[in-house]
């Protein structure tokens, strides 16, 4: 079984995409984690990623495609992928869907935690403090919120028209969040 999660930066999707791990014994596929990695590496792709995040940028297909690649085509993660953060533009999508053909694999279930600007920033400043995490000041944030919007829209679009498609109000406790999708699921 293969998900996709969307949401806005603090919606939630790390947080369910590690439920749905234990859940389904899944891979998790989390381009936040990927990049920080590169970040911490210090790797010249890392520098880049750093500028554009900082900028409140996305960063380029180019990297982040390559990453999700080698990820696909490892045997061990197939049908077995949580998308946490990926993707996020049309071309991106497009990518998804021609990696997982040419091996053989589908999108299963697509969940969108919707969330507002003000829970996300109330989030953020929880988790900053608990995770120490750096990309989380909320200028940054609300930079990225708003990109993420604008940027993700056609692509929410693009897959709201899959049956499969489900809207859940990312502003619900944990829990609640967790129940509506182990109920579409229903494993």
């Amino acid at each position: 079984m293969n998900i996709i999660l969307f949401g806005p930066p603090g919606a939630g999707k790390g947080t369910q995409a590690k439920h749905l791990i234990n859940k389904i014994n899944g891979f998790q596929i989390s381009t936040g984690d990927m990049l920080r990695d590169e970040i911490q590496k210090n790797s010249i792709i890392g520098k880049k990623i750093i500028n554009d995040m900082n900028d409140g940028k996305f960063v380029s297909d180019e990297i982040v495609n390559s990453l999700i690649k080698a990820v696909i085509s490892n045997p061990q993660n197939r049908n077995k992928l949580i998308f946490d953060g990926y993707p996020r533009s049309i071309s991106q999508a497009k990518n998804l869907d021609f990696l997982l053909n040419g091996s053989n694999q589908k999108i299963d279930f697509i969940f969108f935690l919707n969330v507002d600007k003000d829970t996300i920033v109330k989030r953020i400043e929880k988790r900053k403090i608990i995770e120490n995490r750096s990309d989380d000041d909320v200028k940054t944030i609300l930079r990225r919120y708003d990109t993420y919007m604008k940027t993700t829209k056609p692509v929410l679009d693009f897959y709201s028209k899959n049956p499969n498609f489900h809207e859940i109000d990312g502003a619900l406790e944990i829990d609640e969040i967790t129940n509506k999708i182990d109920a579409f699921l229903q494993v």
